[in-house]
């Protein structure tokens, strides 16, 4: 791999580098076509830090452990939408309209905060009330994205495709410097509690099971097999009996029968005695 022309010098055993730092700290397995995605989304911190070329960014990364934040925050992905897959949300409402007490949900991934809030308005929705009977836990690896979520602010495109009956209830316009945008109305936000996580961890910290559901959806396809069954064997064990796991367009779990049955497109049930995660 030649990559010449360059702001900054980056050759083959710089992307290698990068490649081994990024499985090892999150997990994720880039493939070798991806040198030109990591080379833009990296540049920006090589100008913000005022170096060269990448071998002194990665000998910086590898020396300071607050760089790994931005690395991580720059290398993840985080396209998303408000009711994105909808299928799912029609789901989780018919299960919590069935569920009696406190129903748990984790978005085991949330990125700028679509998708749990799709889960709030969701619930509320359910329940016809700005204070349905959840709890909800949202977590991401990266901290940029987790601020978004919290702020829970978007621009006016962002909700457009939204029927007008959920803009009125669950969003509020945004004036002054907000002009333009939306915010997600307090009741919402009041319902989501978020917390920064990596999924290949071995301490998952604050989040504690088992939940009634579990949306991890559009993340697993970044893992290497073994990571993924790894993580996806813990997940199902924060899973109460017969629980709800909801996984992206591109994931397919049709190996893990021993630990989830198919009920939908994308949607699965816990395999009842595929143990559970202690609270």
């Amino acid at each position: 791999m030649s990559l010449t022309h360059r702001e900054f010098a980056f050759d083959t055993s710089d992307f290698e580098r990068i490649k081994l730092t990024l499985y090892k700290v999150a997990g994720i397995k880039l493939a070798n076509s991806k040198d030109s995605m990591v080379y833009s989304r990296l540049a920006r911190r090589l100008r913000a830090l005022g170096l060269n070329n990448f071998s002194d960014y990665i000998y910086h990364l590898e020396r300071n452990s607050n760089e790994l934040e931005h690395f991580i925050n720059g290398m993840t992905t985080n396209l998303t939408s408000f009711f994105r897959e909808a299928h799912h949300f029609e789901m989780l409402k018919q299960q919590l309209m069935q569920t009696n007490g406190t129903s748990r949900i984790w978005c085991a991934a949330s990125s700028t905060g679509e998708e749990v809030y799709s889960i709030a308005m969701s619930a509320a929705e359910a329940f016809k009330s700005l204070a349905p009977p959840v709890e909800i836990i949202a977590t991401d690896i990266d901290s940029s994205v987790l601020h978004i979520a919290k702020e829970g602010i978007y621009a006016k495109n962002a909700v457009s495709a939204l029927e007008p009956i959920k803009l009125k209830q669950f969003f509020h316009k945004g004036r002054g410097f907000n002009e333009g945008k939306v915010r997600v109305v307090p009741e919402l936000q009041k319902l989501v509690r978020f917390e920064k996580l990596n999924l290949t961890d071995n301490n998952w910290g604050r989040v504690k099971g088992p939940f009634d559901v579990i949306f991890c959806r559009n993340v697993m396809i970044y893992f290497d097999k073994k990571t993924q069954s790894r993580v996806l064997k813990r997940l199902v064990t924060f899973l109460k009996s017969d629980g709800l796991y909801f996984a992206g367009h591109s994931e397919n779990f049709m190996g893990a029968s021993h630990m989830l049955r198919p009920i939908g497109k994308t949607a699965y049930k816990k395999v009842c005695d595929s143990g559970n995660a202690k609270k």
